[in-house]
């Protein structure tokens, strides 16, 4: 009997179907041993040892794995592909190791090396990027050792964030506020998201304007944007200094009325003769199936769902076998893969949608990890259909943007007839584009919302009747609040966290109170916005841990950790050149000045003393507190109104918050009146009709 081991039953379940009676299957859900909560658990005195402890419900897992390992002729450890599901793998062989009455041996090191060393074929592991009947029995084919390298990145990262956690912390409660925590990736994505919010804040909007002419030609009109006068462009940029990078808004010099009115009547008394006329042949390759980032950025524009819940979705499609392993910041596939996409598309949609060589993706970053798949669909005839029928629609729905995605990444190019025409109308030029698509290719299967917009034929020298000139005032907007999407895409770029941390990083600090979504003064929209205790955490740990709370600096950390994973650096020398100045450090900050909070004060009153309600942000979101605690306790629910009346009882419209955290706006009178909405917008709209 073989005893094969991964982290939960569904991932048993599946790899079970493959697999024959000599084979028992035993999920250990997830981690078997971890850092007690109660006390740091790190031995700093000693190579920064880590002190793990059994996890206190997983004893009965624990003991039935022991007692099938003294049963099992071999045991597989098939734990997931990264360095987490190496050092799942590593601990239960540990443990099964520790029992004297089993014959697994212990696992020992070569020395300098870093890795695992097998006594004997007792203990094996295997790795797969997806859960197929061939995957696994190439998997079986091919054990190895334990990778301890990966393990020492895992174990790394986890004495790391226990170390600035655990003795940040209390700092914080000392210097702004009890009952607060930070963490070394966290707080550099808070960081992010206040400089953000600050550059916002101080934007100064500018108005300009566009000038467009209507001109016809066989009754058909086009419109003409005026982009030069005397043969100087009217386009500008402007570029603001931004945390994270530069910020350029395309704006215009007309920067007045006057101006804009002067032009418009200028261009009423001009003759409009076609100057030139480009045409060209585009060609639009499909973009790469979906890393982990990728897809979570994706999921948020085109399903609106979030980086945590994305992943739980993709985690449970991998389980159950429908697409690879989900955590990879790769963009290739296998060749086998490729063939049985091609396959398919030439079976469904005709062999002139096949590109005539097969397409290789690579990304311009190092790769993070060690080399993964992309995400793709195991089997590319399975739809997302079948997938919404077996799992229930919102699997569906994630698994159809990954298949499509990795379908079209095999396609043929997109064609499309790009057509610019130029008018002069002396001093100025003016231009039109258009374009008409030739060939779908790739958007057969993945659309990206292109329409024609076919110009008439027009000829170089020909002059065009004007039907109007027309003056459209715009105004420059701040940069853009960072959305799931967009701070994902950024943490990327900046090498902040890796593919399987992205997600937990943004609900760590939401669920802190640090962040909030939508808009500071109406809560509507998808973008974060800081709280006033997110800004005090995120100013005093800038103020005395800038070279710690550093995108530069932690991006190095993430190279150094990936170094430990090749064997390239010592986990415990790393930790110790992190922690030594740290230690220093946080001395140093114990004789600071204590941070004032300026909290949102309310126009109540506190009815146990009298004092001053404010607003404050606890673990379960916002309530309202008395001004003096901890003198008065005096605490009450908050309910954050609209300023609408319900379109179904004329009730008031507030904001609600489903049990994950999501925003909506529902009637006070509820379980009495159950109107709700997603959308302010839509509020709004029925209310007018309601009145």
């Amino acid at each position: 009997m073989k005893l094969v081991v991964v982290e939960s039953p569904t991932k048993a379940r599946t790899i079970g179907k493959f697999l024959g009676s000599d084979y028992v299957i035993k999920a250990s859900m997830g981690h078997v041993v971890d850092l007690p909560k109660s006390k740091l658990a790190i031995d700093v005195d000693h190579d920064f040892k880590p002190l793990y402890e059994q996890v206190a419900d997983k004893k009965q897992i624990i003991a039935d794995l022991k007692s099938e390992a003294k049963k099992a002729d071999n045991v597989i450890l098939a734990t997931d592909p990264d360095r987490e599901g190496e050092a799942i793998a590593y601990h239960i062989a540990d443990i099964l190791s520790s029992n004297k009455k089993t014959k697994v041996p212990v696992l020992t090191r070569f020395a300098g090396s870093g890795r695992a060393q097998k006594k004997n074929e007792k203990i094996n592991r295997i790795v797969f990027h997806e859960i197929t009947k061939e995957a696994i029995e190439d998997a079986l084919k091919n054990p190895r050792e334990i990778d301890k390298n990966l393990v020492d990145a895992q174990t790394a990262r986890r004495v790391l964030d226990r170390l600035v956690g655990y003795k940040l912390s209390p700092l914080l409660w000392k210097k702004v506020r009890r009952g607060l925590s930070a963490g070394r990736v966290q707080s550099v994505a808070l960081r992010i998201i206040i400089e953000r919010e600050r550059e916002i804040e101080k934007f100064g909007k500018e108005k300009y304007w566009k000038i467009a002419a209507i001109l016809t030609k066989e009754a058909k009109q086009t419109e003409f944007e005026l982009v030069e006068i005397n043969n100087e462009k009217i386009e500008i940029q402007k570029t603001f200094d931004l945390y994270d990078g530069q910020y350029k808004i395309t704006k215009t010099n007309i920067d007045s009325a006057g101006k804009a009115q002067d032009l418009v009547a200028n261009l009423r008394t001009k003759t409009f003769t076609v100057a030139d006329i480009l045409q060209k042949e585009v060609r639009r390759s499909p973009m790469p199936p979906y890393t982990t980032s990728t897809l979570q950025q994706d999921a948020s524009r085109k399903l609106g769902i979030n980086g945590k819940r994305t992943m739980g979705l993709a985690q449970k499609l991998y389980e159950e076998g429908y697409i690879t392993y989900h955590r990879t910041d790769s963009v290739t596939i296998s060749k086998a893969a490729m063939l049985a996409i091609i396959n398919y598309v030439k079976k469904e949609y005709g062999e002139k949608y096949v590109p005539e060589k097969l397409r290789f993706y690579s990304v311009k970053q190092k790769l993070a990890q060690e080399a993964h798949e992309a995400i793709r669909p195991t089997k590319a005839a399975v739809l997302g259909t079948d997938v919404s029928g077996n799992l229930g629609g919102a699997y569906g729905k994630l698994y159809d943007l990954i298949w499509r995605r990795a379908i079209a990444s095999q396609m043929s190019d997109t064609i499309i007839e790009s057509t610019t025409v130029f008018v002069n109308a002396q001093p100025y030029k003016l231009k039109a584009n258009g374009s008409v698509l030739v060939f779908e290719g790739f958007l057969k299967v993945n659309p990206l919302g292109l329409s024609d917009n076919k110009l008439p034929k027009f000829e170089s020298g020909e002059k065009l009747n004007l039907i109007d000139v027309l003056e459209k005032e715009h105004e420059t907007l701040p940069p853009p609040r960072y959305n799931d999407a967009s701070i994902i895409k950024t943490l990327e770029e900046k090498g902040i966290g890796r593919p399987s941390t992205y997600a937990t990083i943004i609900s760590t600090i939401e669920n802190r109170g640090y962040i909030e979504r939508g808009s500071p003064m109406n809560g509507s929209g998808r973008g974060f916005f800081p709280t006033a205790v997110g800004i005090a955490v995120n100013d005093f740990l800038v103020a005395n841990f800038s070279d710690i709370d550093d995108i530069p600096f932690t991006a190095l950390m993430e190279d150094s950790l990936d170094e430990i994973a090749n064997g390239k650096k010592q986990w415990v020398s790393v930790t110790r050149d992190f922690y030594t100045p740290f230690e220093k450090k946080l001395e140093k900050v114990e004789e600071a000045k204590r941070v004032k909070i300026a909290f949102e004060e309310t126009d109540e009153k506190c009815p146990t003393c009298d004092s001053q309600l404010i607003i404050r942000t606890g673990r379960f979101g916002k309530f309202l507190a008395c001004s003096t605690f901890p003198k008065c306790k005096f605490t009450k629910a908050f309910i954050e109104e609209t300023g609408l009346k319900c379109p179904k009882d004329g009730g008031n419209v507030i904001v609600k918050k489903t049990r994950k955290g999501r925003r909506f706006y529902g009637c006070s009178n509820y379980p009495k009146c159950d109107f709700a909405s997603w959308k302010l917008e839509d509020v709004k709209g029925k209310e007018q009709i309601h009145n």
